[in-house]
């Protein structure tokens, strides 16, 4: 499969006979397309309207009339709401009708969208980076229109579960377009793309510097502050595919959980593994026996994802898939924690990859955890050359080498103004 020029293992995994999941690839890995909320390498959005172009509207529609005074455009107003609901017009899976449970407040009409270029594509469908409004938009597009009934109930699952989130470490829902030939998801725009990327991929050398130990903390607690949300929820919402393709990093740096394809919500004391979609990379091992589970396999997870930021190294880098499946599924082995790492960051690690998952913190504690070591990372003189979270000195030390005698310090940079964005490299 085409992502943007890059092959690896999840694209192979694909193309061997195997059972195709819900998963959206991406590039730089085979990844989910949610973490493709991100541009490609050297085509930085600008917002500016270039390179955009209108999505097709729905055959024998014309385009959206103006909004009256006091409505919003795109919307419609009560009294229009009440007349639709008189008499709608009836779904089926191979009809373009829209999509009537899908709340009316969320409905864009594709007239609305300008789409940009495409920055992720997969079996099931494509996200583009769009324009909606003058603000920079994610949509994520199926490519088969004609979705059968399942599907279709999936992607009003998707839309009614993201919907009720609102939280800094969760992506934003804008909108969807509820009609075919233009189903999609939008969603807010990252420009940094996936956490996944940013760690495991080539990158500019300004970058590679900005991601120290203390931002790498950051963003451990960023992680976890978004899904401790989703398990404060009533009731609990269990991602079941959290990794780190799935995390998207704005321009700030700050991560944000993302893609609830495969999300549930817990209304009994398990949620029951009816698929095995999702990587094994990542997945705990209850869930890759097809075991019921709960959201302890979530915090199983979140271990691989701070190992990832402990040791800069992909997981099970060298294994198949099956192979991983047969090691922590049935050897009852995990990944390997660094002997150089702070006792606090192993110790962690080693809790969120017990065997028993109700032996396994909670993302509440984990949190609790993190903050002490958070402030001793960023304690001026800690001298740590990063040791807790691993990674080379040089590359990931956040302590600046002292000036030579014989250069004159500079002075510090003034702070850019709270309302200017600093330039992505």
């Amino acid at each position: 499969m085409d992502t943007g020029g890059a092959t690896d293992k999840g694209d192979e995994r694909e193309g061997k006979g195997g059972k195709e999941s819900d998963e959206w690839r991406y590039y730089g890995r085979g990844e989910d397309m949610g973490a493709s909320f991100g541009v490609l390498p050297g085509h930085e959005a600008k917002v500016d309207g270039g390179g955009f172009s209108q999505m097709p509207a729905p055959p024998g529609e014309s385009p959206p009339r103006a909004s009256p005074a006091g409505t919003i455009a795109g919307r419609t107003s009560p009294a229009e709401r009440q007349d639709s609901t008189e008499s709608p017009e009836p779904s089926s899976s191979s009809s373009p009708a829209s999509l009537l449970s899908i709340a009316v407040d969320l409905s864009i009409p594709a007239e609305e969208i300008q789409l940009g270029e495409r920055i992720g594509i997969g079996s099931y469908g494509e996200v583009h980076r769009g324009l909606w409004r003058g603000t920079e938009v994610a949509v994520k597009r199926f490519l088969d229109q004609d979705l059968s009934q399942h599907l279709m109930r999936e992607f009003e699952t998707e839309v009614d579960l993201m919907r009720r989130l609102r939280h800094p470490n969760v992506i934003l829902l804008m909108g969807a377009v509820t009609k075919t030939p233009n189903l999609s998801i939008v969603t807010e725009f990252l420009h940094r793309g996936s956490l996944y990327k940013l760690l495991h991929r080539p990158q500019p050398p300004q970058v590679t510097a900005a991601l120290s130990e203390a931002r790498r903390m950051r963003m451990a607690l960023d992680v976890a502050k978004g899904m401790h949300y989703l398990h404060s929820c009533d009731p609990i919402i269990v991602h079941r595919d959290l990794k780190s393709p799935n995390l998207l990093v704005d321009k700030h740096w700050m991560v944000k959980v993302c893609d609830f394809g495969l999300s549930r919500m817990k209304n009994h004391t398990f949620l029951s593994s009816k698929s095995n979609a999702g990587t094994p990379e990542w997945m705990a091992p209850e869930v890759l026996r097809n075991e019921p589970s709960d959201e302890k396999s979530d915090i199983w997870s979140y271990g691989v994802i701070f190992w990832e930021l402990l040791t800069l190294k992909e997981p099970w880098n060298g294994l198949n898939p099956m192979q991983v499946v047969g090691a922590v599924g049935f050897s009852g082995n995990s990944l390997a924690i660094p002997e150089d790492a702070r006792p606090e960051a192993k110790s962690l690690c080693e809790d969120c990859f017990r065997g028993n998952a109700k032996d396994r913190p909670s993302f509440l504690e984990i949190q609790k955890r993190l903050r002490p070591m958070q402030a001793m990372i960023t304690r001026p003189g800690s001298g740590n050359g990063g040791a807790a979270l691993g990674g080379s000195p040089a590359q990931f030390s956040d302590s600046k080498p002292p000036a030579s005698p014989s250069e004159p310090e500079k002075p510090p940079r003034a702070p850019p103004p709270k309302d200017e964005y600093p330039i992505l490299p």
